[in-house]
């Protein structure tokens, strides 16, 4: 087919002759010796493929690459003989290759494959588990580094193998090697670049990259710290010299990471500082706090006596709102800790002097759980409240638009209606913003937006561990309810494998004796090639077989509006004993009647998402029970998981769990909703590194202008705000 009737796209040979002519023309053009602001394509072994894999990633220049740090280093000076290897041990073995090939009878994904290689004192075997993908890479004679735990065989006392080691081949025995006789860095592949060729190409790189790159860091800072210069630091963390400390290296403690981390740290915080300071500047609404008449308005609309973690977080609430500028606070809590309450006495005080209130949710479930519930404390007390969803009927919600446009509404709880053309306010006072990592920057902003420098309270159920939150949220003021209300009493969490789930369902048809009602979760709708059990088949055989005497719901994401707010009634009311749903009860389904949970293949679900799951039951004053089916078999990640929910209620203490297994980048969605911008630092392994940076940056803002603040600021440029905009809430 030719390129005129491909719509202009070339084929593929032509492309790879097109792509071959800008990689000559790059390299004809490049400079002899590099910038940080050189861009990636003119680097050698990087052409336009390549380029193009590493701007997925954000990396599109040079200084970007040398901030893609190696996430381990090898010892490749003294490898372990394979004679001297003991069992349990974590080694690298340099040895040749004697024979590898696929064994069993199973092929395809589940397919393994033997590798057995030597050294010159010994005999070495491993096995790869779903290793089909190494059919044909390993000849006879090839030179191969090996990375992992070696251990006995459990068949074959006394035979010792690597299962599933980290495997590199040697290119050869050039003396400027990078392979060998050093201490070598191993990266991250992407895409197809592997940790070899990103050696190759960073390597190649510090070589041509001029002598003298840009210091910004401050000299004060470099020598209270004892900082290596920028240049050096870049050099080490990269490529270390043979003398360094492997464990350091390995636990990032050594000079020149600390320095890389620190920096990167103190940028970000002094983003967020400057942001802070900006947002103290603005003018906002002073609402009047102490008069008898709005405390007596607080009071009427509370349920039950609040906690002494609820009355302090009002306190700092409302000393904000006093304030003639904007509230910008996050208000942290535990599942049931009963920050909605806090949010509606919020609301109280905003409406009782005359504005209005809005809360976004990210869910038409919450939203509506929201709404029921704003209904049932402000209704009362004679506050109109009104819900703005997509799924409303037309009549409906232009009587709802027209509430909120003359002021006759004065609390609107809604999804990313709020945020459409058509919603406008009289005087938009409070900007609620719950499970806000769900929402994106402008999102919030265009809510925000609404209104005259609203105040705005940030809430979340997700617990947020203490070091991402000085990250992400650092320029919020931080409220925290550490405490449950009265009554409540922890979830007991037990794990199970499948072939007992006849006794589990026999246990929730007990706790449905005894007037209970029971969750059933699973992790996709319908059935998919993963071999998961899907909620819509498992509804079938469970309305069917297991429960035929009892009435069964069923709640999934892609039911309409109507559909799924009739389930959640019908189970609210107690006319469904059990509710079978996937993830879309994880927020916002609020029925104290439940006391049982049921998720199957729990060892799908990450951590955080367990516990919001959990969170659902336990939320009355019963004796409640969560378990966690999965198969006889899971990874350590897994176990480690299960073992987690079983052992704490904690979310605080689950979140810094998962930030440990997951890391920072994926927590809480940051990759969907904005990068955080940090490449080189971890916030939970440096935590000691961010409280030093954000000391620092605070100090440099809270001193006042000065030419080193303004030098730093114009070196993080115009789009510092850009940059850090994922920690403001608008």
């Amino acid at each position: 087919m030719r390129a005129s009737e491909r719509g202009g796209i070339p084929a593929r040979g032509a492309w790879c002759k097109l792509a071959r002519k800008r990689t000559e023309e790059a390299l004809q053009t490049a400079p002899r010796s590099l910038t940080l602001a050189t861009e990636v394509t003119y680097l050698k072994g990087v052409g336009p493929a390549r380029a193009g894999v590493l701007a997925e990633r954000g990396i599109l220049t040079l200084e970007d690459l040398l901030r893609y740090l190696p996430f381990r280093y090898e010892d490749r000076i003294h490898f372990t003989p394979i004679r001297e290897i003991r069992g349990g041990s974590v080694i690298t073995v340099r040895a040749e290759v004697v024979h590898g090939s696929l064994g069993g009878f199973r092929r395809g994904r589940g397919a393994v494959y033997y590798l057995t290689v030597r050294d010159a004192s010994g005999v070495l075997y491993c096995r790869f588990f779903h290793g089909n993908y190494l059919e044909g890479r390993f000849k006879p004679g090839q030179e191969i580094v090996l990375h992992g735990k070696a251990d006995y065989d459990t068949y074959r006392p006394g035979k010792l193998e690597m299962i599933n080691p980290e495997v590199e081949l040697l290119a050869g025995s050039a003396e400027d090697s990078t392979e060998v006789g050093r201490i070598v860095p191993i990266y991250e592949a992407m895409g197809g670049i592997s940790s070899r060729m990103l050696r190759r190409v960073i390597h190649a790189a510090l070589t041509q990259l001029t002598a003298s790159i840009p210091d910004e860091l401050p000299e004060v800072l470099r020598g209270r710290y004892g900082f290596p210069p920028r240049r050096a630091a870049i050099e080490e963390a990269h490529f270390p010299p043979p003398g360094a400390n492997l464990e350091a290296l390995n636990a990032f403690r050594t000079p020149a990471q600390k320095r890389l981390i620190f920096e990167e740290l103190f940028y970000y915080q002094l983003g967020l500082a400057a942001r802070r300071r900006e947002a103290k500047q603005e003018r906002g609404h002073a609402y009047s706090v102490r008069e008898p008449r709005i405390r007596e308005a607080v009071k009427r609309i509370l349920p039950f006596k609040p906690t002494a973690a609820q009355k302090q977080v009002l306190a700092e609430i409302a000393a904000d709102l006093e304030r003639p500028v904007p509230m910008n606070r996050l208000l942290l809590g535990d599942v049931g800790s009963g920050k909605t309450l806090v949010a509606f006495e919020t609301a109280v005080i905003v409406m009782e002097n005359g504005s209005q209130a809005a809360l976004m949710a990210p869910t038409e479930i919450l939203a509506v759980q929201h709404h029921l519930t704003a209904r049932r404390l402000l209704g009362p007390a004679g506050y109109r409240t009104d819900l703005l969803i997509s799924g409303m009927k037309p009549a409906e919600k232009r009587e709802v638009l027209e509430g909120m446009r003359s002021g006759a509404t004065q609390f609107v709880v809604g999804t990313h209606a709020l945020i459409e053309e058509a919603a406008q306010f009289k005087d938009l006072g409070l900007v609620i913003v719950d499970e806000q990592h769900r929402f994106g920057v402008l999102q919030r902003k265009r809510l925000m937006e609404k209104g005259a420098q609203p105040d705005v309270l940030v809430m979340t159920a997700t617990p947020i561990p203490r070091t991402l939150c000085l990250t992400l949220y650092g320029d919020l003021d931080q409220s925290v309810i550490d405490e449950l209300p009265p009554g409540r009493r922890p979830v007991e969490t037990r794990v199970t494998s499948e072939e007992n789930l006849p006794r589990v369902w026999e246990f929730a048809r007990g706790e449905v004796k005894k007037g209970r009602q029971v969750y059933v979760v699973y992790p996709v709708i319908d059935e998919s090639k993963a071999e998961l059990k899907a909620a819509v088949a498992e509804y079938e055989r469970l309305s069917k077989k297991v429960f035929s005497e009892l009435r069964v719901g069923l709640l999934h994401g892609r039911m309409k509006s109507d559909e799924k707010e009739a389930v959640i009634e019908s189970f609210r009311k107690g006319e469904t004993s059990v509710l079978v749903s996937t993830t879309v009860i994880e927020v916002g389904v609020d029925v104290p009647n439940a006391a049982m949970m049921v998720i199957e293949h729990a060892d799908r679900f990450g951590l955080a998402q367990l516990h919001q799951l959990r969170g659902r039951v336990g939320r009355g004053g019963e004796r409640s029970f969560c378990v966690l089916v999965t198969p006889k078999k899971q990874n350590d990640e897994a176990n480690e998981r299960l073992t987690t929910m079983v052992r704490t209620n904690n979310g605080f203490e689950i979140a810094e769990e998962d930030m440990r297994l997951r890391g920072p980048g994926e927590l809480f969605g940051t990759r969907q909703h904005g990068e955080m911008g940090l490449r080189v630092a971890n916030p939970l392994r440096d935590f000691d590194l961010l409280e030093a940076a954000r000391r620092e940056a605070l100090l440099m803002i809270e001193g006042g202008p000065s030419a080193e603040l303004e030098r730093l600021m114009n070196y993080l440029g115009p789009g510092w705000k850009r940059r850090y905009q994922l920690a403001a809430v608008g």
